[in-house]
């Protein structure tokens, strides 16, 4: 059975539709899966167990110049790529008007469906599209977590009931070394979604305190920034990491004891590598996007923003053995 997930972006979005590829291979194991998601995110997907080939676009890219020779040549790669494979289930869990264009290319095998959400869910993006083009629509509760939505479309195109915690299947590329650093994930690509560098640094100084070293990574050149300002104040024991490939990243990532986040990708990454993490949160949206059922991960919110102390006993909480 042919399989294909449809799942473009984002990198949060990408980390949260893992779980459905494991649960479908519980219930089919012989099933062969494959995803299409946007180039930058690729490697992520590669990484995912149980994808059998990762097919990449560049749909954020083709959209600024859609009619240039380079990108009707690309297009009409990814669309023979795309066609290489006949599926018996074309399954959109983006729900947006471009997931349900890629939809609609792929090609089915005979008695092949493709499967879309019926409506969109509380604080998620949806278009009305993905439900056309598709020939079974799957009805959800609005009031669902993002991983749990996408389980339940999975779900419901093959008539199994995900049971469990959600296992991502994210795999780096060999067992890391144990070490003591503790990723301090400050990015992200909301303005509103920040903690206040003050009180990174102050984390920072309780983490060495306590026998960590602290790693900051940065995905942009204002993260860079305050990396390397967090880094001067709190000294030897903090280290600025360079800008890594995403699959780089997911690696160095694995080797930390544990991390400490923002709302962003790169904290849905550290979740799903079932490292000790604690989720910043200045609104309260943990429900949709959080940490879900994981004793050694926890999410803290208050508004306008968590104090220090807050996301200190945290960190203690999922850290400390009972």
């Amino acid at each position: 059975m042919n399989i294909l997930i449809v799942k473009l972006s984002s990198l949060g979005d990408v980390v949260h539709a893992m779980p459905a590829v494991q649960d479908l291979l519980s219930a089919h194991p012989q099933a062969r899966i494959d995803w299409v998601v946007e180039r930058g995110f690729a490697p992520l997907a590669q990484r995912c167990k149980g994808v059998r080939r990762v097919i990449p676009c560049e749909l954020r890219r083709w959209r600024r110049s859609p009619l240039s020779r380079e990108t009707r040549a690309q297009w009409r790669a990814f669309r023979d790529d795309l066609h290489r494979e006949a599926y018996d289930a074309v399954i959109d869990l983006q729900g947006l008007t471009k997931s349900a264009l890629v939809a609609r290319m792929a090609r089915l095998a005979p008695g092949g469906k493709r499967y879309a959400m019926a409506n969109g869910t509380e604080g998620s993006s949806y278009e009305v599209p993905t439900r056309w083009v598709a020939d079974v629509a799957v009805p959800l509760e609005p009031h669902v977590h993002a991983v749990q939505r996408s389980r339940e479309v999975c779900a419901h195109a093959f008539g199994y009931v995900p049971r469990g915690a959600p296992r991502f299947g994210l795999e780096p590329a060999a067992p890391p070394a144990p070490q003591d650093t503790v990723a301090l994930i400050h990015g992200t690509s909301r303005e509103d979604k920040c903690w206040p560098e003050t009180h990174w640094v102050a984390l920072a100084w309780r983490l060495v305190d306590a026998g960590h070293a602290v790693a900051l990574p940065h995905g942009s050149e204002e993260e860079r920034q305050r990396s390397e300002r967090i880094a001067q104040i709190v000294g030897e024991r903090a280290q600025v990491w360079p800008r890594l490939a995403l699959d780089a990243l997911t690696d160095r990532l694995a080797g930390c004891a544990g991390a400490i986040g923002v709302d962003s990708g790169l904290s849905h990454i550290a979740v799903a590598l079932d490292l000790p993490h604690v989720q910043i949160y200045n609104f309260d949206t943990a429900w949709r996007t959080g940490p879900v059922d994981a004793p050694r991960q926890r999410s803290v919110y208050a508004t306008p923003t968590p104090e220090v102390d807050d996301v200190w006993q945290a960190w203690r909480a999922v850290t400390i053995p009972r």
